[in-house]
């Protein structure tokens, strides 16, 4: 595990943006841990957060021309992220959508200009990929190349077939989808760290009901 991988661990952890027990996720699954990452704006974490995401960019080697954080924990994700390269020079346009077309004022559903060019989609998690599905036809949808999807945390779940979501979409839109962490590093984690070897046959068993 890389440094960045285990700090970003660490901050959710202490956080409690990353949490074990029993909940049902959007898509219907039950889950033995839940990830949100809006927790992160409790006070104190922020600029840890988006050092962690940059780290994970620049050690994939990543190369776009803009931002893009889909509502509503890509909006500060994509925000922060933005800021912590253009501190070191670096300066993306960022864009988020609305959930909701507002036909007032700048209407539509994009905040900032439109996304252009090759694209990095910034968010905290992907399950099922059914939001990342949404944000990418939205970005298509103004003429740009949904080209990166940066994630906090992989699932690694099947998405609506039995590849995982992750290489549905990057199948599907041809782009990559990375992660910082996935669900085999919390697995590793529980495994190695006293106090959490309790969740470790949940966590496995989660996977082989619904890993890919």
């Amino acid at each position: 595990m890389e440094d960045y991988q285990k700090k970003f661990l660490e901050l959710s952890l202490n956080a409690k943006v990353l949490e074990f027990g029993d909940f049902t996720l959007k898509s219907g699954r039950k889950s033995p841990y839940f990830f949100n990452a809006a927790r992160m704006l409790n006070g104190g974490y922020l600029y840890e957060l988006a050092e962690c995401y940059k780290h994970a960019i620049n050690a994939a080697n990543l190369k776009f021309d803009c931002i893009y954080g889909p509502a509503y924990k890509g909006i500060f994700l994509g925000s922060i992220i933005a800021m912590i390269f253009d501190k070191d020079g670096f300066k993306y346009p960022l864009s988020f959508d609305r959930k909701e077309i507002k036909d007032h004022g700048e209407g539509g559903t994009i905040i900032g200009n439109n996304p252009s060019g090759d694209v990095l989609i910034v968010d905290d998690v992907i399950s099922a990929g059914t939001a990342a599905k949404e944000s990418i036809k939205m970005i298509k949808s103004t003429g740009a190349t949904p080209k990166i999807m940066m994630v906090g945390l992989d699932r690694q779940e099947r998405g609506s077939g039995n590849l995982s979501a992750r290489k549905e979409l990057e199948e599907e839109f041809g782009m990559q989808v990375i992660s910082i962490i996935n669900l085999d590093t919390l697995i590793t984690y529980s495994q190695s760290n006293s106090g959490y070897e309790t969740h470790l046959e949940r966590l496995q068993a989660y996977r082989n009901e619904w890993g890919a």
